[in-house]
């Protein structure tokens, strides 16, 4: 106890140093603000390890989850439960390296599917930091996940604007002084919560509040199929990907914008790219369908 004291104290002086950071380990905490009685809403934040980036042939091998509750203006008031579970596939070397997870860790293990269901059941919103990623996978997995709506705290959170470095969890959580064990489910969705539970400097509100504000609203894809190849560039300069048609969707290039910038978006396609009058394909996508194989 003395030690700990010990280090608790010099880790305090040297952070009142402008020639010193100290990045304390992540404590999971179950309570956050007080409620004073008001009415919450139960989130679900949730993290998978797979074999590989493929969700349409690769594997889970585990999945994570928090369960919290959140006050009107996104501050968190507490955790509810936490869910955690193996799944045995046959586990590459590359991924045993990233993640720490061995074929002998997930023997015999298999999620519960009914288990899965019963703990988002009541979830009002699933967040992930890459929806783009996880969100995929656990649709293919456990359908419930395609009736929820999803928000993603990477891309749904302008970070850089609030003076981090970027939107990897690791330099969010060094940001805000802290560092924990990377790459186990549900220690980066504890890593999220308290990432979610920050204040950010330049509003002063909850993070998770900025990530449901923007959730909450439409936005539109916009599709600019048979672009000019030799304009490739100018689309990838402007936030255009790439789909390769693979997945069903179209081959061709695409761009997700919010409704108030789609007539703008229309005005640089048909001037930049196609110089005539264009009537793009168009998808209006919303928490319930963004991030997922269904768009």
């Amino acid at each position: 106890m003395q030690d700990a004291a010990n280090l608790a104290a010099m880790a305090e002086t040297l952070g009142r140093s402008a020639d010193y950071r100290v990045l304390r380990r992540l404590v999971p905490r179950t309570e956050f603000a007080v409620t004073n009685g008001q009415t919450t809403k139960t989130g679900v934040l949730l993290d998978t390890e797979t074999t590989g980036l493929d969700y349409s042939k690769d594997e889970i091998i585990e999945l994570g989850m928090v369960k919290f509750d959140y006050l009107p203006d996104g501050r968190i008031a507490g955790v509810r439960d936490t869910f955690s579970a193996f799944n045995e596939p046959s586990i590459p070397v590359e991924i045993t390296a990233l993640t720490g997870i061995t074929d002998d860790l997930v023997a015999g293990h298999r999620i519960d599917d009914a288990a899965v269901s019963a703990f988002v059941d009541d979830a009002v919103i699933i967040i992930a930091h890459n929806s783009g990623f996880d969100r995929k996978f656990a649709e293919r997995y456990w359908p419930i996940f395609e009736r929820k709506a999803w928000g993603c705290s990477a891309t749904e959170v302008q970070w850089r604007q609030h003076g981090f470095e970027g939107s990897r969890l690791g330099y969010l959580l060094h940001g805000a002084g802290f560092f924990h064990q990377a790459h186990r489910a549900v220690d980066d969705c504890h890593a999220l919560l308290e990432i979610l539970a920050l204040d950010l400097p330049a509003t002063g509100a909850p993070a998770l509040g900025a990530l449901l504000e923007q959730a909450r609203k439409k936005t539109m894809r916009v599709w600019a199929e048979q672009s000019p190849f030799d304009l490739k560039d100018a689309l990838k300069r402007r936030g255009y990907r790439w789909s390769d048609g693979s997945d069903g969707r179209p081959r061709s290039w695409y761009v997700d914008v919010e409704e108030s910038a789609l007539a703008d978006e229309i005005a640089f396609l048909k001037t930049e790219i196609y110089l005539r009058d264009v009537e793009p394909r168009l998808q209006t996508l919303t928490a319930f369908t963004r991030f997922s194989v269904r768009a």
